[in-house]
């Protein structure tokens, strides 16, 4: 599956293992990131002050993938983070994020 993530929608995307994952901050995704991460608001604070951990970033990610192929794990999302590096996934970062500040535009 290479979904293509929609930026009217608000969506990412994130290669993993030569898969493009669509990432979505629908309501139930952020709820159930929130529910495990902790306020939205703090998780967003974190990350302007640079204090967000991998952790957070892969369970944000985690939560919101659209679709989560069979086979994947938090584990191997996580490795595929730190493998991207930072400079890679924070835009991928910064449009889930801006989600959750702006809502839809």
């Amino acid at each position: 599956m290479n979904a293509r993530a929609n930026p009217a929608r608000g969506e990412a995307a994130i290669l993993v293992a030569g898969e493009t994952l669509v990432l979505r901050p629908s309501f139930e995704a952020l709820v159930a990131a929130e529910e495990e991460l902790g306020p939205l608001f703090a998780l967003v604070e974190r990350a302007a002050g640079g204090t967000l951990k991998l952790s957070e970033v892969a369970g944000l990610f985690w939560n919101c993938i659209a679709v989560r192929p069979e086979g994947l794990t938090r584990e191997r999302l996580g490795a595929a983070i730190a493998e991207l590096g930072l400079v890679r996934a924070t835009p991928v970062l910064r449009v889930l994020l801006s989600q959750i500040l702006q809502g839809r535009v």
